[in-house]
């Protein structure tokens, strides 16, 4: 495996849910001095959102500079006065792609940034699956989400910080000379300080963009997948990887690696669950163990490989993630971290899954084969056939308020 990109020295707390994980932030965001940045896919109006809103302010008015970069399909009703308030404190907020809404419609568009990052004085840095919205709170109910994030202490946040920069900083530069051409750049300062040593976790940031790392994460993956000698556990919401992925999946399962899946039980798209019945198939008859999580809906992005490997991140292993959206995972080669999420996810296969075995898999035949087929074939090739869309430079520009007033 290739070690040049290794970056030792780091110290990595899993965070499961919004229980562990929106205390850790929003402490860090209150003790911040200097700078907070946060990326983030989904923000809403909610009991968490306005948390945020009211850690974010606080940081702006103690004098630390504050940059939030929502997605503009992810977060599409704010409101002016959450907006406005954030502003006026000196909040900086970034819309990600805006695109034009005809007839006060929002289309679904392609390319989305689906990252979840946040770097508190270059310093601290969390990255994960979890969105800033109560849905990632277990008293939300029955559809609460499952899902995991990092805090990251150490030598890799400091390449954090600056790809946050340096994701501002583009993201502006496009913006200003797509629409204001004439007006002098302003010239963002990329940080370059690095941090010390903190602990024996050896780290990667790896992500996934349209331009000089179409499949980073994905090759990572392989890569990993490859080299695996006892176990891999991959739990992600959505697992419609491309053939190389499926292929390296089975080869490791077929020469006696313990290959274990924790997938989404009830998968909220019709053609997830219509694929599913043939990569079921697929899978099982080569020795992979598949768990369908049926608790709470599986948001979760994580793995673990034999005893020192992990990542944590955003991307699901599906063609949106794997060849559309921006992405970022941490990956992680330290024996504890590994033994903590081994655990959980552990538990998660005997107290909150359904193992599907081979023989309780119903024959194929007829349409029902045909209609498996061809929803199985779409996902897989789909990878290959989104690098054919176009492939715009992202560009950021001050959020907009799509509804009148806040929640009370």
């Amino acid at each position: 495996m290739d070690t040049k990109h290794w970056t030792p020295g780091n110290e990595i707390t899993l965070l499961e849910n919004g229980e562990e994980f929106f205390p850790r932030v929003f402490a860090r965001i209150a003790n911040a001095r200097r700078e907070v940045i946060v990326e983030t896919f989904i923000l809403f109006e909610d009991k968490v959102g306005l948390q945020l809103h009211q850690a974010l302010i606080a940081a702006a008015r103690r004098g630390a500079q504050v940059d939030i970069t929502i997605d503009d399909w992810g977060s599409p009703d704010l409101s002016e006065h959450f907006l406005g308030s954030l502003r006026a404190a000196g909040v900086r907020v970034h819309s990600f792609d805006p695109g034009s809404r005809p007839f006060g419609y929002r289309p679904h568009l392609l390319r989305r940034m689906h990252r979840k990052i946040a770097v508190i004085d270059g310093e601290v840095a969390f990255v994960g699956g979890i969105n800033y919205s109560a849905d990632h709170l277990g008293d939300f109910g029955p559809e609460a989400k499952q899902d995991y994030s990092v805090e990251v202490r150490g030598p890799l946040v400091s390449e954090i910080h600056r790809f946050v920069h340096t994701a501002l900083a583009q993201g502006q530069r496009h913006h200003r000379e797509q629409r204001h051409w004439w007006r002098q750049r302003r010239q963002w300062r990329v940080p370059s300080s690095d941090q010390p040593r903190v602990g024996g976790a050896e780290a990667m940031f790896v992500v996934r963009d349209n331009r000089h790392h179409l499949d980073d994460i994905e090759r990572h993956y392989r890569v990993a997948i490859r080299a695996a000698r006892k176990r891999i556990v991959i739990a992600n919401a959505y697992f419609f990887p491309g053939y190389r992925f499926i292929k390296e999946v089975r080869r490791a399962a077929k020469r006696g690696v313990d290959v274990r899946l924790i997938l989404q039980g009830q998968p909220d798209m019709p053609i997830v669950k219509t694929a599913a019945e043939m990569l079921y198939h697929h899978l099982t008859h080569a020795g992979v163990k598949i768990f369908e999580y049926c608790d709470r809906p599986l948001h979760g992005k994580v793995a673990v490989i034999d005893d020192d490997w992990a990542t944590v991140g955003s991307s699901n292993l599906d063609p949106l993630s794997l060849s559309l959206n921006l992405e970022a995972n941490v990956i992680i080669r330290d024996r504890g971290f590994n033994a903590a999420l081994s655990s959980n996810l552990e538990k998660l296969m005997c107290n909150s899954c359904n193992q599907v075995k081979a023989e309780d898999l119903g024959e194929l035949k007829g349409w029902a084969l045909a209609r498996s087929l061809l929803a199985y074939h779409f996902t897989l090739r789909y990878p290959r056939w989104a690098s054919w869309l176009p492939r715009h430079a992202p560009r950021l520009q001050p959020a907009t308020a799509t509804k009148p007033i806040s929640p009370a």
